[in-house]
């Protein structure tokens, strides 16, 4: 009951008015400590825009609290939304979970990193950037597929409408605190590839770094940055091919080839000291300049179509090969059809993954 209270965007109170009933017995319903009637359930099930049985025991569950999430814009990110996030997260690890009863999905492999590189090392994200990179085999040079590889690696990647217009104040965010790490990027992120792919990059590293640690922490956020740029453009490749002086140009052409923006190289040029503070703010205002000439546009993800969520389409699509209908998968998790559909999104490729029937 909780977790589609949430969904709706509703509080305890806004229930208890809309059915006729005090906010304590919603408070006591949710708790568990009363149950409500067979009425109750019904008109309950209309206001929250579920199907009774929804809130049956026997379907998957998943429960987290907005402490279990990386908000990556969390001062800008109402409750009420990070509540919407959590829930629709809860739910995309429920779809998962009935999922894999039908489909082998790729296993979890997230590398785990000393403690003393965690706790003592101050270079800790670029550490474990360079140690991803060797767990995962990517040795050197652009990644070409992030997203790609994160699925094909057992993690969940979702990209989502899932509080509609109201999704762009959420930003992305990611936890480590299910079965399957989960990282939620949005659709308003997907303007632009660069950014895209610097938002995922900036979600693995806290699964790498911060799985078990509290979350709001602002540094986190910094170190999970530090982890994207050095994951993208690891410092001992890059720095070579940066340019004398800080070309736009240039910066966009090899921009292009390791997958970043021009706005990273910028800044990465100043990380690994190869131009003055002056120039760095120069180079940021003469980037802002030619943006608001139409130049230097941003790219959509659409067009990468490696860029894009498929792990759990590509999953269904396996199952509903052997059998299993959406019918059938809505009524295993008492989800409405149009609920799952969001849920299993609608990617413009459906490329192999490892994926077995069972």
């Amino acid at each position: 009951m909780t977790q589609a209270r949430r969904l709706a965007g509703l509080t305890k109170k806004a229930v208890a008015d809309e059915l006729g009933v005090s906010p304590v017995a919603v408070s006591q319903w949710e708790a568990g400590t009363t149950t409500p009637r067979p009425d109750n359930i019904r008109h309950l099930a209309d206001v929250l825009d579920v199907i009774p049985p929804f809130f049956a025991a026997g379907r998957p569950y998943a429960r987290l609290d907005s402490s279990s999430a990386h908000f990556r814009s969390l001062r800008r990110t109402p409750a009420t939304q990070r509540d919407k996030a959590i829930a629709y997260t809860e739910q995309v690890w429920e779809l998962a979970c009935a999922l894999e009863k039908q489909v082998q999905l790729p296993p979890v492999d997230l590398p785990t990193l000393p403690v003393d590189v965690l706790v003592d090392d101050p270079a800790a994200p670029e550490v474990a950037a360079r140690l991803l990179r060797e767990h995962w085999g990517l040795h050197t040079g652009p990644i070409a597929h992030l997203v790609r590889t994160m699925e094909a690696h057992g993690l969940i990647v979702t990209l989502s409408p899932f509080a509609g217009a109201a999704t762009a104040t959420v930003d992305a965010f990611s936890t480590s605190h299910l079965d399957r790490p989960v990282v939620v990027l949005t659709p308003d992120r997907a303007n632009d590839i660069y950014r895209h792919r610097f938002t995922a990059a900036h979600e693995l590293g806290h699964l790498v770094m911060h799985g078990e640690l509290a979350t709001g922490d602002p540094q986190q956020e910094k170190e999970a940055d530090r982890f994207a740029a050095e994951l993208l453009t690891p410092s001992a490749q890059i720095t070579p091919h940066l340019p004398p002086r800080l070309d736009l140009a240039a910066l966009e052409q090899l921009g292009k080839g390791w997958g970043v923006s021009v706005d990273s190289l910028i800044y990465r040029c100043r990380e690994v000291g190869a131009v003055s503070d002056a120039a760095y703010r120069r180079a940021y205002q003469r980037l802002n300049q030619l943006r608001k000439l139409n130049l230097f546009r941003p790219e959509p993800v659409d067009g990468y179509p490696g860029e894009i969520p498929v792990l759990l389409t590509r999953a269904f699509k396996l199952a509903e090969d052997n059998g299993l209908s959406l019918k059938d998968l809505a009524a295993e998790l008492s989800f409405k059809i149009p609920r799952l559909r969001l849920l299993l999104g609608e990617p413009n490729t459906r490329p192999q993954l490892h994926l077995i029937s069972s």
